[in-house]
């Protein structure tokens, strides 16, 4: 049973997941605290005085790295983190990983030998992506250009990775468990593109760059140097075919089976994106 005393400290307030998370655990009137850069209890992965105030008081904590567990300085991130938490009494962490991450698996491996109780939730690339992130505008603007290639990948919907967020921190029996969550079917960029306009009843382009050319890109659109390092790693790493397989870990972890893309993209019209 939950001590519903303390609360579930969701780091990454208003990121795709901890959003997700905070909400399914609210509505289980689960007390949570939410928090961010922003918020009035700060946490800042930038400002390591601020990550005991965060915890202070709670048992459990859902932790999402930004930008990416893949950074270099990600696993000394983890690493002093989990020492804060420890200190601030935190029993159990749940970690937002990556399929294929050489980066990630480190970090999964300081929580998994840390001597706190622990999930690890690795995910593969999310089909909001393509509504809510860089891949966004692409699609309003009836063309998405990317340095991608045609390896399969299973999407997995943000709502299917909440869901096995909450059930990993809310049900002892899923604690010490690793879950590789993917979506169940393996689709290329342009299959996705496609499914996108067909529902859409809109032309949209799919245009493969060389990943120098869309570095070149994002330089000019001024994005930042480690958004930069992190799309080229995720493009000319991630994507050699590693992650093209399906898992079952969606269903092991909640009992339903992961969303289909198609599905996704008729909710995601529904709720209006794409407007």
């Amino acid at each position: 049973m939950l001590n519903q005393s303390s609360p579930i400290v969701i780091i990454g307030k208003n990121a795709k997941t901890g959003a997700r998370v905070n909400q399914l655990l609210r509505e289980r009137g689960v007390n949570t605290r939410p928090v961010s850069r922003t918020t009035e209890i700060q946490f800042d992965w930038d400002n390591r005085n601020t990550w005991a105030n965060a915890l202070r008081g709670a048992k459990s904590a859902y932790v999402t790295y930004q930008p990416d567990l893949a950074i270099p300085r990600a696993a000394d991130d983890i690493t002093a983190f989990i020492s804060v938490a420890k200190a601030e009494g935190i029993e159990h962490l749940v970690l937002l990983s990556g399929r294929g991450e050489e980066g990630a698996q480190t970090a999964e491996q300081i929580l998994i030998n840390s001597g706190l109780t622990w999930n690890v939730v690795r995910a593969s690339w999310f089909a909001q992506n393509f509504s809510e992130s860089f891949m966004a505008e692409g699609i309003l603007s009836g063309e998405l250009i990317l340095p991608a290639t045609n390896t399969p990948e299973p999407f997995i919907d943000v709502d299917d990775i909440a869901q096995v967020v909450v059930a990993a921190l809310i049900e002892p029996t899923k604690h010490n468990c690793l879950f590789e969550v993917t979506g169940p079917e393996l689709l290329t960029f342009q299959d996705c593109v496609n499914e996108i306009a067909q529902q859409l009843g809109k032309a949209i382009k799919f245009t493969e760059i060389t990943i120098d050319e869309y570095l070149q890109m994002l330089k000019v659109q001024n994005v930042p140097i480690s958004h930069q390092w992190l799309l080229n790693e995720l493009f000319t790493v991630v994507f050699d075919g590693r992650n093209s397989r399906i898992t079952d870990d969606v269903k092991l972890a909640t009992g339903d089976a992961a969303t289909k893309f198609s599905d996704y993209v008729a909710k995601t019209i529904a709720a209006g994106h794409w407007k």
